[in-house]
């Protein structure tokens, strides 16, 4: 039975088109999870679809659970009929549960729990929160609250064997319970709750009975309380959600902000990786030119610094070196001639037609530099590439 109701449950929400149920995809494995466990607690209770008609006159194709519900009453236990539709809100919003009372069922007038047309409102129903409400624990209100007060009665059918004067009301034994476990009997016009079989001694007539001032009274406050508690319930609720929405919000900036952080804090490290670096070039190039100075004052002595030729001071240690030396002198001297005219010419110095015929021969000028500069630095390079492969060479044959 449970691989058949699984099988059943699986083939009907996931139907897809115009015979789909009206479900959130996102909630159908929730229902599906619902209606097993009910099954599975209360098994006199089985899924089905039906249609359900809204008071527009709407139809719609919906879930219901449908069956009876176990009510203990003074030591018995009897089978409430009920049908607990899952409307297209479901699990969302509480279902519909009706009392399906028989032919031979009336529902008692007035109940607290159950109106006239059979409709079951109790707290458990208007607390409904998601996902901490489930369809057992609705069933488990429904018996609990039913064994309080019962809903339904059986009607018993009067019986007149002789027409005697004055007769006196015989009951008869009950006969054996129906589908629903509220089942007729014969007796007065009287309606009473429905009796276990050879019962000797019947419950009183509820149908007659007069309530009490009080209890009426004390059963309007309790459900008048009832129902301030649960407006204040779904106030409070509605508060903590829009207080919950803000504080996601919040949480939802902060990560942002931290990963910006994060992000910021890990380019400052490179940033400070890389100035390290190059401070540690700066510190052993300033290492080595204030060696090469020591080392040039001593060989110049006491002689006066300014009779120093700076083009002698500097000696290559090869012919391209030398032209290396001169072709990139000559690039830097023509840049910053090209930047004295630049100067010139915006504080009208000279006239601008002067000026860009200068410009166009220290250019030109500059270009031949250039082009020497990177024949020597290819040369250099070939040159380089030798040297290392006679040294590899040189060191195999030592080996």
């Amino acid at each position: 039975m449970a691989q058949y109701t699984q099988q059943f449950l699986s083939s009907v929400l996931s139907q897809r088109g115009p015979a789909a149920l009206p479900y959130a995809e996102e909630m159908k494995w929730h229902i599906r999870q619902h209606l097993l466990h009910l099954t599975e607690a209360y098994p006199s209770l089985q899924p089905k679809t039906a249609v359900f008609t809204h008071n527009d006159g709407r139809t719609v194709n919906l879930l219901q659970a449908d069956g009876t519900v176990p009510m203990p009453y003074q030591g018995v236990t009897y089978n409430i009929p009920v049908i607990i539709w899952l409307m297209d809100s479901y699990p969302s919003h509480a279902p519909l549960v009706f009392v399906n009372p028989t032919r031979e069922m009336v529902i008692k007038r007035p109940h607290p729990f159950v109106s006239p047309n059979g409709v079951v409102s109790m707290p458990y129903i208007h607390s409904w929160v998601f996902p901490a409400s489930n369809l057992v624990e609705l069933v488990r209100n429904l018996s609990a609250y039913f064994s309080r007060d019962p809903p339904l009665y059986s009607q018993r059918k009067s019986s007149n064997p002789s027409p005697s004067p004055n007769p006196a009301p015989s009951p008869s034994p009950s006969p054996r319970p129906s589908y629903g476990s509220m089942h007729p009997s014969l007796g007065s016009t009287s309606s009473r709750p429905a009796t276990p079989p050879n019962n000797p001694t019947p419950p009183p007539p509820y149908g007659r009975m007069m309530e009490d001032p009080v209890d009426v009274f004390k059963r309007n406050a309790i459900n008048k309380l009832v129902e301030g508690m649960n407006d204040h319930i779904r106030e409070l609720r509605k508060a903590r959600e829009e207080e919950m929405e803000g504080l996601l919000g919040v949480q939802a900036m902060l990560r942002r902000r931290e990963e910006e952080l994060r992000n910021g804090l890990k380019e400052m490290n490179d940033e400070k990786e890389a100035l390290e670096q190059q401070l540690q070039i700066m510190l052993m190039n300033t290492d080595l030119l204030e060696g090469w100075l020591r080392e040039n004052e001593e060989k110049l002595g006491s002689s006066d610094l300014s009779r120093v030729d700076p083009n002698e001071a500097f000696e290559t240690s090869d012919a391209l070196s030398k032209q290396m030396l001169d072709c990139t002198a000559s690039d830097l001297a023509v840049e910053d001639a090209m930047y004295a005219l630049d100067k010139a010419m915006q504080e009208g110095a000279i006239p601008f037609d002067q000026y860009l015929k200068n410009v166009r021969l220290l250019s030109r000028e500059q270009f031949f530099h250039r082009a020497t500069a990177l024949k020597v630095r290819a040369v250099q390079m070939q040159a380089h590439v030798a040297n290392m492969a006679a040294r590899a060479t040189s060191q195999q044959y030592t080996f």
